[in-house]
C-alpha cells in the first residue's frame, strides 16, 4: 500500500515566476510539487484578502507551504486561513522587526510611491544602460526569472512589502536565509537556518543546499 505524498506548494518571490524553482527536486514517493503564481491584485486589495484568494489555489489539506522573499510575506498571510503541515520561508523576513531600515524609512517617507515601476514592462530598455559582467548576469536573470511586469502588481506589492505590519511571527515558521542577501540583511534575522555564502537568489544558484535539506526539514523540524 502506497502512502500519501505530503503536498509542497512553492510561492515565488516578487513579481518573479515559478521557474525560480525549477532545479527544486524532492523524493518523488514522499513527495508532490505544486507551483504557485502571482495573480494581478484587485483594485484596493488588501495583502489579507490577496491572501484568501490565491488560497484558493491551494487543493490540499494540511499542506507545505514554502515562499521566497516577498513570497514568503505572502504563505505566513496564507498560513492565517488554511491548515499548513509546515510553514517555511526563504530570503525573507517574520515581522516588521526584520525589515532594513531603508525599507522602514521608504514606509515613512512613502518614498516608494516615487519608484518607476512602468519601466519593469520592457526590461530590455533597462538593460541597455546595464554594464559590466555581473550586471549584465543580473539582467539575464531577470529575463528569465521574472514574469511579472504589470505595474498595477508592482505598486501594490511593492507597498505591501513595505508597509507589511506583522509585530509578531508565527512562532511555527521556519527561516531559511542566506548569510550574504543584500535585501534582507541577516543583521536582522533571528531564529533561522543559515545557509553560507548564500544571497537573495539563493533558491536559485544554491538549488542543491535546498534538495538536500529540506526533505529533512519538513519531515522532522
Amino acid at each position: 500500500m502506497s502512502r500519501e505524498l505530503i503536498p509542497v506548494y512553492l510561492m515565488p518571490g516578487m513579481a518573479a515566476s515559478p521557474k525560480i524553482f525549477e532545479h527544486i527536486q524532492l523524493p518523488e514517493d514522499q513527495f508532490k510539487i505544486y507551483l504557485l503564481e502571482w495573480m494581478i491584485p484587485i483594485e484596493n486589495e488588501s495583502l489579507r484578502d490577496y491572501a484568501i484568494r490565491l488560497s484558493k489555489n491551494i487543493k490540499h489539506d494540511n499542506v507545505v507551504l514554502l515562499g521566497v522573499s516577498f513570497g514568503g510575506v505572502l504563505v505566513q498571510e496564507i498560513s492565517k486561513h488554511i491548515t499548513v503541515r509546515k510553514l517555511i520561508i526563504v530570503s525573507s523576513v517574520k515581522s516588521v522587526t526584520e525589515l532594513p531600515k531603508r525599507m522602514l524609512l521608504a514606509k515613512t517617507t512613502k518614498a516608494y510611491k516615487l519608484l518607476p515601476t512602468q519601466l519593469a514592462s520592457n526590461i530590455d530598455i533597462i538593460s541597455k544602460y546595464a554594464f559590466g559582467n555581473n550586471v549584465t548576469k543580473r539582467i539575464e536573470l531577470y529575463k528569465k526569472y521574472l514574469s511579472v511586469n504589470d505595474s498595477k502588481y508592482l505598486n501594490w506589492a511593492i507597498e505591501n512589502m513595505v508597509c507589511w505590519n506583522q509585530k509578531t511571527c508565527n512562532p511555527n515558521t521556519i527561516h531559511i536565509h542566506g548569510d550574504n542577501d543584500s535585501v534582507f540583511p541577516i543583521k536582522n534575522i533571528t531564529n533561522c537556518i543559515t545557509v553560507k555564502n548564500g544571497t537573495h537568489i539563493m533558491i536559485i544558484n544554491k538549488y542543491k543546499w535546498f534538495n538536500e535539506h529540506l526533505p529533512e526539514i519538513i519531515l522532522n523540524n
